[in-house]
């Protein structure tokens, strides 16, 4: 399937339907692909993108739920950040967020157990996420001065 086919099967897709989350989502879709339409790719990316996308299996003629396309962008997401490099926008924060969580429980156990239980595990939560968002942030600068930010 085509990019411009592609495009065009999520344009008819968004004005057939009216909740307001699956708008969301096919737009997401719409964005990430007029983008990729318009950065100078080789014909031998387009292809790999074009053979992701078919199999997909998005111009299918079944009814897909809303679930289908959100893990149909999760794994072109992923297709796109192990094949060309290329990240959504965010997508180091979200990293760092999640990370920076993780950690910071293990860091207010650990070294915050002084404190209440609950009180540590929160500030180690707060430190983390914040330690997190900013190597994110730092990471997200650093790929859209390379252009690798969709």
């Amino acid at each position: 399937m085509t990019l411009e086919k592609t495009i065009e099967a999520f344009k008819i897709k968004v004005d057939e339907t009216n909740k307001t989350n699956d708008i969301k989502l096919y737009n997401e879709f719409l964005r990430i692909l007029k983008s990729l339409k318009e950065r100078d790719l080789t014909s031998l990316e387009i292809k790999g993108i074009e053979s992701e996308l078919k199999k997909l299996d998005l111009d299918s003629e079944v009814i897909r739920n809303k679930q289908f396309y959100k893990k149909g962008l999760i794994q072109f997401e992923k297709y796109l950040m192990d094949t060309l490099s290329i990240v959504t926008k965010g997508y180091y924060i979200k990293r760092g967020i999640s990370l920076g969580m993780v950690f910071g429980i293990l860091f207010g156990i650990v070294f915050l157990s002084r404190l209440e239980r609950s009180i540590g595990i929160s500030l180690g939560i707060a430190i983390g996420m914040f330690i997190g968002i900013l190597i994110g942030k730092n990471l997200d600068d650093k790929a859209l001065a390379s252009g690798k930010v969709i």
